[in-house]
C-alpha cells in the first residue's frame, strides 16, 4: 500500500484539470480547446493502460492504494484503489471518453468550450466512482457524474432534450438520496463496539465490509440494502426504473449516448458487485430471487421492446436494457445464500456463483465496448441523412461498405456471436445461472434469441435491398469516424479470441467476493 498521491489521483483528476484549462481558454480559440480535450483524455488513457499493465492479476486486494486522513473530525479519508473489478472499468472509461472526444467535432459545432469542459468533468466523475474507496468520495463522484450529463443532454441533445435531461436528473437524484441515507446509517452502526472503544466510526468501504456492522441487525440491513439497491437499479436501469433511459439516449448527443450506455450504466452494476454483495450478505440472501426475476424481465422485456422500434437509436437503447439484464442475472446468482443448499452441493454452487459473477463483470466491459460502438455508428449515419428511421434505409452496403461492415460486426457481437467479446460474457453468465437457478435460467435464453432476431432484422432493413432515392451521394466513414471506431472493433475481436486479458484479474476478485459471502452465510 502506498500512502499519499499517485497514479490514481492523476487518472481521476487530470480531466478536471483539463476542465479548468478549458474554462480559462478564450472561447474564440476553438482549435486550442479541442486540443486540450484531446490531449488530456489521451494522457489519461495512456496512464490507465500503464496502471492495468502493472496490475497484479493474482491478487484480490486493492492495488495502487492512495490514502490519508482528509477530515479527521468525522474520519473521512482520501482513499483510492483499484483491483481486478475496477481496473478494467477505469480503462474502459478512459478509452470511451477519448474516442468520444475524437468523434465529437463531427457533431458538435456550437458552444464547444462548455461542451468539452463538461465532458472532461464527466470523465472525472465516472473514473472517481470506480476508484474511490471511501463512501463520501464515492457519493461525491456519483453526483459529479450526474451534473455534466444533465447539461450535455439539455444543451446539445435533440428536440426533446429538456424533458429527457430533467427526467434523467430526477430519477438519478431520487435514488441518490436513499443511497446517502444508507451511507449515513452504515457510518452510525460502525461506531465503537464495546470490545474496542478506540475504534472510530468510518466511511471506509473496505473496513465496513470487514466489520459487517449491520450483521444481525436485519431490519437496518434490509433498509440499507434497499437504499443502495434503488440508487444502483435506477442507474442500470432495472425494470421498472428504466423509463428514463430511452428518452435520455435518444435525445443525448452521440458522444453522450456512448458514455451513458458504455459507462454510466456500469456504475450501477459495479455498485452492486462492490457494495451490495459483500456488505449485505443476509439481505442479498433474502432478495436474490426477486433480483433474478427482475433480471429475466430486463432481458425479455428489453429485447421485445427493441424489436418493435423503428428508430435506430431507440433500438440500441432498449437492447442495452436487455444486455444489462445478463449482468443482473449474474449478480442475483452470486447473491444466493449458500446455507439454502445441501453441503454436498455447496462446492458446485460456489463454482457456479463465481462463473456467473465473472460473466456479469465481463458483460460490463463487453457491453460498454459494443453498445458504445453502436451509438457511434448511429451518429455517423445520422450526420449524413438526419434521421434514424429504419424503414427509410436500405442498400447501404454497396454505398457505404466500411460503415456497413463495422455495423454488421458490432451487431453480431451484440447478439453474442462466438468469437467476439459479447459471447463469452453471456455464456459465462448463463452457465453460472444454470448452476444456481436450474431450469429457470432457460428463460434468459429466449432473450438471446429475440436479440439475435431484431439485430438481424435491423441489418436487413439498413444494409440489404435497394438504395433509397437521394442516398447516391452518401460518403463512407471519414478518418475521424474511423479512428473513433476501429480501436473498439479490434478490442471486441481481441476479447473474443482471448478473454483472459480481463478475465484473469476479474476471476481472482470474484472468487474472493463469493467466498466471503459464503463465509458470512455461516458456511465454513
Amino acid at each position: 500500500m502506498n500512502d499519499g498521491i499517485g497514479i490514481l489521483t492523476a487518472i481521476t483528476f487530470l480531466p478536471a484539470l483539463g476542465t479548468m484549462l478549458i474554462i480559462l481558454t478564450p472561447r474564440k480559440h476553438t482549435p486550442l480547446i479541442r486540443a486540450i480535450a484531446h490531449c488530456i483524455s489521451a494522457f489519461v488513457l495512456i496512464l490507465s493502460l500503464f496502471m492495468f499493465a502493472d496490475l497484479d492479476r493474482s491478487s484480490p486486494h486493492m492495488q495502487f492504494v492512495e490514502r490519508f486522513l482528509w477530515i479527521p473530525v468525522i474520519n473521512i479519508r482520501y482513499y483510492f484503489g483499484v483491483d481486478g473489478l475496477s481496473a478494467p472499468l477505469v480503462v474502459l472509461t478512459a478509452l470511451l471518453s477519448f474516442l468520444s472526444i475524437v468523434y465529437s467535432p463531427t457533431a458538435i459545432r456550437h458552444r464547444e468550450k462548455e461542451y468539452y469542459a463538461l465532458f472532461l468533468l464527466l470523465e472525472t466523475g465516472m473514473i472517481g466512482v470506480f476508484t474511490a474507496l471511501d463512501f463520501i468520495f464515492f457519493y461525491i463522484f456519483w453526483e459529479v457524474s450526474l451534473v455534466p450529463m444533465y447539461f450535455l443532454i439539455g444543451i446539445w441533445g435533440g428536440p426533446k432534450r429538456e424533458y429527457a435531461a430533467i427526467k434523467f436528473f430526477l430519477y438519478t437524484l431520487f435514488g441518490s438520496v436513499f443511497m446517502l441515507l444508507a451511507i449515513l446509517t452504515l457510518y452510525y452502526f460502525s461506531g465503537p463496539p464495546s470490545y474496542d472503544p478506540t475504534q472510530q466510526r468510518t466511511f471506509d468501504m473496505l473496513e465496513l465490509i470487514r466489520q459487517q456492522p449491520l450483521r444481525g441487525h436485519i431490519i437496518a440491513q434490509l433498509l440499507c440494502f434497499l437504499g443502495f439497491y434503488l440508487a444502483f437499479a435506477i442507474k442500470v436501469p432495472v425494470f421498472p426504473f428504466h423509463t428514463w433511459l430511452p428518452d435520455a439516449h435518444v435525445e443525448a448527443p452521440t458522444a453522450g449516448s456512448v458514455l451513458l450506455a458504455g459507462i454510466l450504466l456500469k456504475m450501477g452494476t459495479y455498485g452492486m458487485v462492490r457494495v451490495l454483495l459483500p456488505l449485505f450478505p443476509e439481505a442479498c440472501s433474502i432478495f436474490w430471487k426477486p433480483m433474478a426475476v427482475l433480471a429475466i424481465i430486463n432481458i425479455i422485456y428489453g429485447a421485445l421492446v427493441a424489436m418493435g422500434q423503428d428508430d435506430l437509436k431507440k433500438l440500441v437503447a432498449y437492447s442495452s436494457i436487455a444486455h444489462m439484464g445478463f449482468v443482473m442475472l449474474g449478480v442475483a446468482a452470486a447473491a444466493r445464500a449458500s446455507f439454502e443448499v445441501p453441503s454436498t452441493y455447496l462446492e458446485t454452487l460456489v463454482r457456479a456463483k463465481i462463473m456467473a459473477l465473472n460473466g456479469a463483470t465481463l458483460e460490463m466491459i463487453a457491453h460498454g465496448l459494443i453498445t458504445g460502438s453502436l451509438f457511434l455508428l448511429v451518429g455517423v449515419i445520422y450526420e449524413r441523412v438526419h434521421h434514424r428511421d429504419l424503414n427509410s434505409f436500405g442498400g447501404l452496403w454497396n454505398q457505404m461498405p466500411v460503415y456497413s461492415s463495422v455495423l454488421a460486426f458490432m451487431a453480431l457481437a451484440s447478439l453474442g456471436l462466438p468469437g467476439l467479446a459479447g459471447f463469452w460474457a453471456e455464456f459465462l453468465a448463463l452457465m453460472g445461472a444454470f448452476g444456481v437457478y436450474g431450469r429457470f435460467a432457460w428463460l434468459a435464453v429466449f432473450g438471446i434469441v429475440i436479440v439475435a432476431a431484431f439485430f438481424l432484422w435491423m441489418l436487413q432493413r439498413m444494409l440489404m435491398g435497394s438504395l433509397p432515392k437521394g442516398y447516391e451521394t452518401l460518403k463512407d466513414m471519414d478518418m475521424r469516424e474511423s479512428i473513433s471506431l476501429f480501436p473498439l472493433v479490434f478490442i471486441v475481436f481481441l476479447l473474443g479470441i482471448y478473454p483472459q486479458i480481463v478475465l484473469d484479474p476479474i476471476n481472482v476478485v470474484m472468487t474472493h467476493i463469493v467466498k466471503s459471502i459464503t463465509l458470512y452465510s455461516g458456511i465454513d
